[in-house]
């Protein structure tokens, strides 16, 4: 599927949990943080004593305090897929589809796309778009500047393209390939077009005043 690397690339370095490894992002508070492993015990009749329960480990995040558990090397509580979680400006509309859909993407590829397709059509009614026509949305926002990859991989996706299918059905062709890439763009599309502007005027908000008054002095009619 063409042009996904330029969503890695643009995406923020996200560190999925991963067996004995000592710093990742919380599957709880999405902090990237250090983990410390710890085994179970149990009593050994035969030796009197405990024994290293080996199949059965768990973390502990040092951010939060929460724990995951691993059964033969597998996260397996929470019971959530590895995938990034909600990007921290994303709407509050949008939420709630997308933590749905992360819960539930390993076990049904196509019933997870369905709830990120809605979530992608309130991601466009929050950006100032109709949300009737993805395409149409899409298709403007790449005139006011998002990078028209974006669109490339929705219609990849068969998401954005004129025979695209409807938003909120479920589709046989769905698939968990779509899926993943769907969290990262509906990511993507937040940082782009929400976090970035949020972030170039709070840096424009804390320039002196004599600097601002001096610029808009500068882009008056008269100049």
């Amino acid at each position: 599927m063409h042009n996904v690397n330029f969503l890695k690339t643009h995406m923020q370095n996200y560190h999925p949990p991963e067996y004995k490894k000592s710093q990742f992002h919380c599957i709880h508070c999405g902090v990237y943080s250090f983990h410390s492993w710890q085994n179970f015990y149990c009593w050994n009749k035969l030796h009197a004593g405990y024994a290293i329960h080996k199949p059965l480990e768990f973390c502990v995040c040092e951010h939060c305090q929460k724990s995951s558990y691993w059964y033969e090397e597998r996260m397996v509580v929470p019971a959530v897929a590895l995938v990034p979680p909600a990007h921290v400006d994303m709407p509050q509309q949008c939420i709630a589809d997308y933590d749905e859909a992360r819960g539930i993407v390993a076990i049904s590829a196509r019933a997870a796309t369905a709830l990120l397709k809605l979530a992608l059509q309130k991601l466009m009614v929050a950006l100032g778009e109709k949300g009737k026509n993805i395409h149409e949305d899409i298709d403007s926002l790449v005139e006011q500047g998002l990078p028209v990859e974006v669109r490339q991989v929705l219609d990849a996706c068969g998401i954005a393209g004129n025979n695209s299918a409807r938003l909120g059905e479920i589709e046989v062709s769905d698939t968990a390939e779509i899926a993943y890439h769907l969290f990262s763009v509906i990511n993507f599309v937040v940082e782009d077009r929400i976090s970035r502007p949020m972030s170039l005027q709070s840096l424009f908000a804390q320039l002196p005043t004599a600097l601002i008054k001096s610029e808009e002095k500068h882009d008056g009619p008269d100049h």
